[in-house]
């Protein structure tokens, strides 16, 4: 497994829609695991695999003390409610920001095993699926920013 570089922003990977991942061949399973080894040597909770120049449409997630999720193709099918949260992103080393996000999410995608997932979130996994689904069709946090003054440096880098 790798370390991948993680794409900054203004790179223009990170602007494109990624493309549907059309078989989970052995070359997905390579980007899965070293997506995988990239998000923990980032400590980041998410991570699309346009982040790391690949413009396919995979998204892990791994919250504190949860289960490592992969969500191949995922497609937010169903939001409830809005909460104001705090969101960085590794792709905007250094700066978070107040966002709107839905309070609960349903999404539906296929597992690294193809299988059919649908999973209900909410709290941070719920923001972690909005966030990287959203990185999957070209979009950042900053563009529900009104202005960019509304970005907040932090210590952390991240």
């Amino acid at each position: 497994m790798s370390v991948l570089k993680i794409r900054i922003n203004p790179d223009p990977v990170l602007r494109k829609k990624a493309l549907k991942v059309t078989n989970i061949d052995e070359s997905v399973c390579r980007l899965i695991d070293n997506m995988v080894e990239t998000l923990r040597a980032s400590s980041g909770v998410g991570l699309a695999a346009n982040q790391v120049g690949v413009p396919l449409r995979i998204v892990i997630i791994q919250i504190p003390d949860e289960e490592l999720m992969v969500l191949i193709n995922p497609e937010i099918i169903e939001t409830t409610g809005e909460r104001m949260v705090v969101e960085g992103c590794l792709s905007i080393p250094g700066y978070q920001a107040e966002i709107c996000r839905a309070e609960i999410v349903k999404v539906k995608a296929k597992g690294r095993d193809g299988k059919l997932i649908r999973r209900k979130a909410s709290d941070l996994l719920a923001q972690a699926i909005q966030h990287e689904v959203d990185h999957l069709n070209g979009v950042l946090y900053i563009d529900y920013l009104d202005d960019m003054s509304q970005l907040v440096k932090t210590a952390a880098g991240f």
